[in-house]
């Protein structure tokens, strides 16, 4: 959880607020992965890609 304060401090610091919706897209397209990797929801999230 450092990682992300040290993220958040970073982006308030340097008015790099553009980032978030960048770091928020690779996040969720990361969690799609891992999850969608092994269930049965598989075929459909290839389907997207």
């Amino acid at each position: 959880m450092e990682f992300l304060k040290d993220i958040l401090k970073f982006m308030k610091e340097r008015k790099k607020f553009w980032l978030a919706p960048i770091i928020l897209v690779l996040l969720l397209l990361g969690i799609l992965i891992v999850f969608g990797g092994g269930s049965a929801a598989a075929p459909f999230i290839y389907t997207l890609f």
